[in-house]
């Protein structure tokens, strides 16, 4: 795993985490910005995937 994926991985994870904490507390916008994180996290995470790729790392 390089450095993009593993941060990826924990802006997805805490953007589930806000998301539910919006959701539990009828907040709809820490609820879209925690849905928001999750989006960044997931391309930052495929961002480290294509370099793992083009390393020769897969």
């Amino acid at each position: 795993m390089n450095d993009d994926q593993i941060k990826g991985k924990a802006k997805d994870i805490g953007g589930k985490i806000q998301e539910k904490v919006g959701e539990a507390t009828g907040n709809r916008q820490t609820q879209r910005e925690g849905v928001s994180k999750q989006v960044e996290g997931k391309v930052q995470e495929k961002a480290g995937d294509v370099k793992d790729i083009f390393k020769g790392n897969n």
